[in-house]
């Protein structure tokens, strides 16, 4: 399952650190051209880096990525 950060998430957490991207992305080690591409939603973090960021933010994974909908598809009955 591909997970996706969600831009407004990452953003408020990032300003709510009080860091600006370039912190963010030394701290994590990727550019800051790649936060900015998440956090204008046209680029996504690799898993590790995810990891990465919430810990840097002080937050969990789930606060910074687009909620996941449960599955409301009926099985199918046999």
């Amino acid at each position: 399952m591909k997970v996706q950060v969600d831009p407004k998430r990452l953003t408020l957490r990032r300003v709510e650190a009080g860091l600006n991207m370039t912190a963010l992305a030394e701290q994590v080690g990727v550019s800051k051209g790649h936060v900015s591409m998440v956090e204008r939603g046209l680029a996504n973090f690799s898993p590790r880096n995810l990891v990465k960021i919430a810990t840097v933010l002080q937050c969990s994974i789930d606060d910074l990525i687009v909620p996941v909908k449960p599955d409301t598809t009926p099985e199918s009955e046999s």
